[in-house]
């Protein structure tokens, strides 16, 4: 199966920032392994909005995929209480 291309919108890069480097490292990880497997065990279409969640820990990364170019975009991330607001 081929890699997407990934693309973290300035957004998602900014909450990025702001968390401690012990929390980051996981998702950062969670995020490289979206390029290999997009649709990861584990990941939900979310209803309400377009994309995908994949969780690591208490928090949350919103993602979406487009196939026909095959990037993954991901959106938004941050803590399960903050994320859906």
């Amino acid at each position: 199966m081929p890699e997407h291309e990934l693309l973290i919108s300035r957004t998602a890069q900014k909450q990025l920032d702001k968390l401690t480097d012990n929390i980051a490292e996981p998702l950062i990880e969670a995020i490289l392994n979206l390029a290999h497997d997009p649709r990861p065990h584990g990941c939900i279409k979310l209803k309400g909005r377009s994309g995908y969640r994949i969780r690591k820990g208490d928090y949350r990364i919103i993602y979406d995929v487009y196939d026909n170019i095959l990037t993954v975009e991901v959106i938004a991330l941050g803590h399960r209480k903050d994320i859906y607001d």
